[in-house]
């Protein structure tokens, strides 16, 4: 094994020459080797101290901003640059939305060779209080004054020590400091490693997850707490099917398309958009570009529990929702029925060709909604259904680019429109949204 290289203590002055996809500045050191510096921004001069030292690239925090960017301001948030959470907060919304549309034209023209007709305007939303979904890592650390919850500090497995989370919906954001006290009464402290937390528009739920059994008097404290916060608590001693009510013993989650008149529930461990208003928006422009009138066939891959899907069958399309998770299309199915509308589902392993190539047939358009990873896999089977449109909803620009490229340069499509959609504001994730047409 080789050495651990030795981090110099001395701090380095430098002018930040760029800013990386992942809203770090960049620089270069006197071997010539690119830094990343955290908190750093484009053509500022900073005083930066040693975090990591590779062969080829190191990185750096910016310990101080001798002269300033015309566009950094205040962090809305006390906790910024020690939580991991957020990445961009030193620079304004507008910033940080064009920050983000230069990274999707950016991996488009360079990973696929493509960029589109048309840019579409960024859908944006409400900057704080945005977040639905989150796992909060939970640490008993006698040292720091006992135990913490909130997410991991930057590039380090400690928890941050937050007190309140302005991103996170405020039902939990507010109550931070009061989850971490609730934890500290219980009798097994140091055996809660995370807080899952859902919310929907009515209600908002907090699994604990914990690996010793909860006694009868921790019950009563988690069920005492649901009740005066009016949070649901549940608990989950083992994998997600051991998700088990405490207060109250049926709690409802779901959340409204309002412009659709679709209302869909889901369970607190389901995977549902963390932006309830860009969602919504994003389902408004996926419906415009897909045009799901009578006679329409469409396939939705990557179908969840409904979120597309189900507004497409309520405009009068034949639509058939594809998701590998079968708890989901279970749960797709009874959102369907609750909502009187009527669309097919089917299980199918989306990574796997055999399983795509049975929904081989005459579609119109293609719905494609991929994890991180993409559609790779799927992309011959995507082109071969006769689609003449395919909308590519992407939270990953490199993978959406990937694809996007083998559908233009390898199966005639041309790439009529994307656009950004800010679903996490003041964090460098980008999600995407890309329309192809097949060339007539």
């Amino acid at each position: 094994m080789g050495r651990k290289r030795r981090l110099p203590k001395e701090l380095v002055e430098a002018r930040i020459s760029g800013f990386s996809h992942e809203g770090r500045g960049i620089t270069h050191d006197d071997k010539g080797r690119p830094v990343f510096v955290d908190f750093a921004l484009e053509d500022e001069l900073v005083r930066y101290r040693y975090t990591k030292l590779r062969r080829s690239l190191a990185e750096a925090c910016a310990v101080e901003i001798i002269e300033p960017a015309a566009e950094r301001i205040e962090p809305g948030c006390p906790h910024f640059g020690v939580c991991g959470g957020c990445a961009l907060q030193h620079i304004p919304a507008q910033a940080q939305i064009e920050h983000k549309e230069r990274v999707l034209s950016e991996q488009l023209e360079r990973i696929g060779g493509v960029s589109p007709e048309q840019w579409l305007p960024a859908l944006t939303g409400p900057s704080w209080g945005y977040r639905r979904k989150a796992r909060l890592a939970v640490r008993l650390v006698p040292k720091k004054g006992g135990v913490l919850v909130g997410f991991r500090e930057k590039h380090s497995p400690l928890v941050a020590p937050l007190q309140s989370c302005p991103v996170l919906d405020p039902r939990v954001g507010e109550r931070i400091g009061e989850l971490a006290r609730l934890i500290e009464s219980l009798s097994i402290p140091d055996k809660i490693p995370q807080i899952e937390v859902a919310c929907g528009d009515e209600q908002a739920a907090l699994v604990f997850r914990h690996l010793e059994p909860l006694s009868e008097a921790d019950l009563q404290r988690l069920s005492e707490f649901a009740a005066t916060t009016g949070l649901a608590v549940l608990r989950q001693p083992g994998d997600e099917s051991t998700v088990t009510p405490v207060f109250p013993e049926q709690p409802r989650l779901s959340y409204a398309i309002d412009q659709i008149g679709i209302e869909l529930s889901f369970e607190p461990t389901d995977f549902t958009q963390i932006n309830a208003q860009i969602n919504a928006a994003m389902v408004g422009r996926a419906l415009e570009w897909l045009q799901p009138a009578s006679g329409r066939r469409i396939l939705d891959l990557f179908c969840g529990l409904g979120n597309f899907t189900l507004p497409l069958a309520k405009s009068g399309c034949a639509v058939t929702g594809i998701e590998g998770d079968a708890a989901l299309v279970a749960r797709a199915e009874q959102n369907a029925a609750a909502n009187s509308v009527s669309a097919s589902f089917a299980v199918a392993d989306l990574t796997e060709q055999a399983a795509i190539e049975q929904f081989r047939g005459r579609y119109d358009a293609v719905l494609l909604d991929p994890p991180r990873s993409g559609a790779a896999q799927m992309i011959s089977a995507v082109a071969a259904t006769g689609a003449e449109r395919i909308v590519y909803c992407s939270c990953a620009p490199a993978t959406l680019a990937r694809d996007v490229g083998t559908l233009v340069n390898k199966y005639g499509f041309k790439l009529s429109a994307a656009g950004i959609m800010d679903m996490f504001p003041h964090t460098a994730h980008v999600e995407s949204f890309a329309v192809l047409d097949r060339h007539n």
